[in-house]
């Protein structure tokens, strides 16, 4: 009879201890989302994906060139001087007409290095 006590007791006891996990996190915060409606809000340096504003572009190249792996592919040519004159968003003149402007996104690192050294902010990272 002692001994059918000392089961009960043993595994009420176990059962204890392995709740005490559960009741320490029950009353926790969630961390879990319900995705399309609700998303993390991200860091300001995260890696995010690029978008390219074109209609901004004035064709410079410097994201081209301050892109570590190449994968940005730009060809540009001189406005006609006949043309009528067109500006950036930030007020900027537009003297190339952008014909080419790639991104290839299987070479891409998301460094976020091309984003900086653009005059009118046409190329920026998404969330």
């Amino acid at each position: 009879m002692l001994q059918w006590f000392q089961d009960v007791w043993e595994g009420f006891w176990t059962v204890l201890v392995g709740m005490k996990i559960t009741w320490r996190h029950l009353f926790t915060q969630k961390v879990t989302l319900q995705y399309p409606e609700e998303k993390w809000q991200l860091p300001p340096k995260s890696r995010m994906r690029l978008f390219m504003a074109y209609e901004d572009c004035i064709g410079c190249g410097q994201c081209a060139r301050a892109c570590p792996v190449q994968c940005i592919y730009i060809k540009a040519e001189k406005r006609d001087s006949k043309a009528p004159a067109i500006y950036a968003a930030n007020g900027q003149p537009i003297k190339l007409d952008v014909s080419v402007f790639d991104i290839d996104m299987s070479l891409c690192c998301y460094c976020n290095l091309c984003t900086y050294p653009c005059p009118t902010n046409c190329i920026y990272m998404t969330p």
